[in-house]
C-alpha cells in the first residue's frame, strides 16, 4: 500500500546559529526538517517537486533568497516560500509576496514562525494534490481546461483546438475533466487554475 511522502520542512540560511536554533525548535514539532547552509546546498540535494515548505533567509552571502526563490518558480515547484527577513528587509519581502512566496516572518520571531507554518505545509500539500490531478489529465483534456476556464463555448474550443475537433468531442473532454478533477462547473475550474497556474504545467 503506497503512502503519501511527508510534507517536509527544508531551512535554508548561511548563519548556522539561526539555522541551528530553527533545527532545534522545529525537530520537536513532529516535522521531516532538514537544514541548508546555502541556497545552493539547498537547490542542488532537493527535488524541487517534492512538497514541502522552504523557510528561507531572504539575504545570503552566495545565491540570495530571492535568487532561490525564482529558481523554484522556473521549476514549477509546488513548494512554498516562507521568507525570513531582517526589520530592513520588510518591503523586499512584501514584493516576494506579490510575486508568489507564501509569507514572511521578521528574525527571530520564532512564535510568529510556528503559528504560520501549518498554513504554509497545508499550502504545499494543496499545490502538490493540484499537481497531481493536473497531471492525471490527457494533454488534450488540460488545453480544454484551460479554454474552458476563460469561459470559452464548446464550438469555440473546437475551433481553436489544434488540430481542430468537434463540437462533441470538446463536450466529452469537458466532461472527463471535470470527473477527474471532481469539479461541478466552469467557474469552480477557473478558480482553481488561477490559484494553482504557478505550479500547473
Amino acid at each position: 500500500m503506497s503512502t503519501k511522502p511527508q510534507t517536509a520542512v527544508f531551512v535554508v540560511d548561511d548563519d548556522e546559529a539561526v539555522r541551528r536554533s530553527l533545527l532545534m525548535l522545529l525537530f520537536p514539532q513532529g516535522l521531516a526538517v532538514q537544514g541548508f547552509a546555502s541556497g545552493e546546498d539547498f537547490l542542488a540535494a532537493v527535488d524541487p517537486q517534492q512538497p514541502g515548505c522552504v523557510i528561507l533567509d531572504l539575504r545570503m552571502r552566495s545565491l540570495s533568497g530571492l535568487q532561490v526563490f525564482e529558481r523554484l518558480r522556473e521549476a514549477r515547484s509546488p513548494q512554498v516560500v516562507l521568507f525570513l527577513s531582517g526589520h530592513g528587509d520588510i518591503p523586499t519581502a512584501l514584493d516576494a509576496v506579490k510575486r508568489g512566496a507564501f509569507d514572511w516572518v521578521v528574525k527571530p520571531d520564532t512564535d510568529q514562525l510556528l503559528a504560520k507554518l501549518p498554513l504554509a505545509l497545508a499550502e504545499a500539500a494543496e499545490r502538490a494534490q493540484a499537481q497531481a490531478l493536473w497531471a492525471g489529465l490527457t494533454p488534450r483534456e488540460r488545453e480544454v481546461a484551460r479554454w474552458v476556464a476563460l469561459g470559452w463555448s464548446n464550438k469555440a474550443i473546437a475551433r481553436a483546438l489544434v488540430p481542430e475537433c468537434s463540437p462533441r468531442s470538446v463536450e466529452t473532454h469537458r466532461a472527463n475533466l471535470f470527473a477527474k478533477l471532481a469539479m461541478a462547473n466552469d467557474n469552480e475550474l477557473g478558480r482553481w487554475i488561477e490559484r494553482f497556474a504557478g505550479v500547473l504545467d
